[in-house]
This record gives structure tokens, C-alpha cells and sequence, in this order.
């Protein structure tokens, strides 16, 4: 089981890789970040608002807020300034939320209805934390290898390389 600590390990780190991220995207012109890469989501500004949507979506189970998350593929945000603006928002919520979190929190099941396939689960929310940050570090990826494929490189993305508090 993960435990408060080490989500809030993972908060930080996935708002550092964040920052950095978007912050090589922005470097970029606004096509760019909108042309068809043959990426799974197609382009980098798709699959970070994808990040976003999947965050929002499970904070949306854990926390109630937002109290309705849109369908999946939905352009959130509509231009990757805002999509920015709203990286960092979510981020913040994340560090903050994650302060909140008790052993007995996440030892509790969560049953949710998913909206990729509609199917009701219910896992233990531990599980659930992990695969929020999980699922944020997995699709960096894909953009951190659509950058490399433009000339980009944001350096490190290892955990241990993040600055201490």
C-alpha cells in the first residue's frame, strides 16, 4: 500500500516534472503543439490535456470537485496557455490534497463507474492514488519522446534528481 508520505512524494515530483514539461512545450509554436504526431492522443496539447482530464476525473472520485467531469477527449481548456494555467492549478491541489491524505483514507475501497469503458469498479483507493500519478508519468513520457523527436530535451525526468524541499 502507498502510503500519505509517499503521495505526497509524487504530488511534488509530478508538479516539478510538470512545470518542466510545459515549460519545454511552450517553446514551441502554438501548430506544433496541435499537429498530428501519431501519438496515441495525436499531439502533445491532446495528451496534456488527457493528463488533466484523468486528474481531474480522479479527484472528481476522491474529493467531489470538479462535481462533473466532462467526456473523455474533450478539450478541457481550449488553448495551452489556459491548458498552463490550469496544469499548475491541478498541481497545486494535488501537493495540498495529497497533505490530507490518512493511512485509513487510503486503506478504504472506492467504487466509481469509469468513463473510458463505463464499467464500476471499486479498488482500494491506495491503488487509485497510484495510478493517478502513475497515469500522469506515463503519458509524459509520450510527450517527453515527441520533443526528444523535435530536437527538444527536458533533461532528467528521474525522481531522485527533483530538489529537495
Amino acid at each position: 500500500m502507498i502510503s500519505p508520505e509517499a503521495a505526497q512524494t509524487l504530488a511534488r515530483y509530478n508538479a516539478w516534472m510538470n512545470a518542466r514539461l510545459f515549460a519545454t512545450c511552450a517553446t514551441l509554436p502554438v501548430d506544433e503543439l496541435h499537429a498530428d504526431r501519431g501519438a496515441f492522443f495525436r499531439s502533445i496539447h491532446a495528451t496534456l490535456n488527457h493528463i488533466a482530464y484523468a486528474d481531474l476525473a480522479f479527484l472528481s472520485r476522491f474529493t467531489g470537485e470538479p462535481a462533473e467531469v466532462p467526456e473523455l477527449g474533450v478539450d478541457l481548456f481550449g488553448s495551452f496557455a489556459a491548458l498552463r494555467r490550469e496544469r499548475d492549478a491541478i498541481d497545486a491541489r494535488l501537493v495540498a490534497w495529497t497533505g490530507s491524505l490518512s493511512v485509513e483514507w487510503l486503506a478504504q475501497a472506492l467504487t466509481y463507474t469509469s468513463k473510458v469503458d463505463g464499467a464500476v469498479r471499486t479498488r482500494p483507493r491506495w491503488l487509485l492514488v497510484m495510478h493517478l500519478f502513475n497515469h500522469q508519468a506515463h503519458h509524459r513520457g509520450q510527450v517527453t519522446t515527441l520533443l526528444s523527436q523535435r530536437g527538444l530535451d527536458m533533461g532528467s525526468t528521474d525522481l531522485p534528481f527533483m530538489p529537495q524541499d
